[in-house]
């Protein structure tokens, strides 16, 4: 049986720590897509009981930026693929830390060296809980792909700030996300 609480336990920590990949969910405030994004890369940061951080990687969209600059709200997922089952879900609200902010370069230096970075979503947990997971396939985890490291390689800062504005200004449902 899942149980709930108001804060990140011990348990849940070393558990998320543990974790290749998680799961970002985000909505607009009415109508619109829901978002439910996958991230890896060891871009996810607990900076507190009640607060956490994930570094926002380039993407051919926009979306979660776009639904927290809306209303804040968002969920992350950890489940577990090998040994004991367990889900986590931490619920909050968030804002968006860009690279201009004064705060931006020390969340940055909480995570190792990635390129391609265009935010640090920052988020304060309101909720936690934890689940069974029994359904949850068992697998491995291989490497981390390296794709997007490659790709942003030979990108200039101007050259991503390009992207930014053809490919992720707007949500796919017109939010503003990059647009200034």
């Amino acid at each position: 049986m899942g149980k709930a609480f108001d804060s990140i336990t011990d348990s849940m920590s070393e558990f998320v720590e543990r974790q290749h990949l998680f799961f970002v969910a985000t909505a607009p405030n009415e109508g619109g897509h829901v978002n439910l994004s996958p991230k890896g890369l060891d871009s996810f940061c607990i900076l507190g009981p009640q607060r956490v951080a994930y570094l926002d990687l380039t993407g051919s969209g926009a979306e979660t930026i776009a639904h927290v600059r809306q209303n804040g709200r968002i969920t992350f997922m950890f489940c577990a693929f090998d040994g004991k089952p367990n889900i986590v879900r931490l619920y909050g609200n968030a804002h968006v830390v860009l690279p201009d902010d004064e705060h931006f370069a020390d969340l940055r230096a909480r995570f190792g060296p990635r390129d391609a970075v265009r935010s640090v979503i920052v988020a304060d947990i309101t909720r936690t809980s934890n689940s069974c997971g029994y359904s949850i396939p068992l697998m491995d985890f291989v490497e981390d792909r390296t794709t997007l490291d490659k790709w942003a390689k030979g990108k200039t800062e101007e050259d991503l700030e390009a992207y930014w504005a053809q490919k992720n200004a707007v949500s796919i449902d017109g939010l503003d996300a990059m647009r200034s």
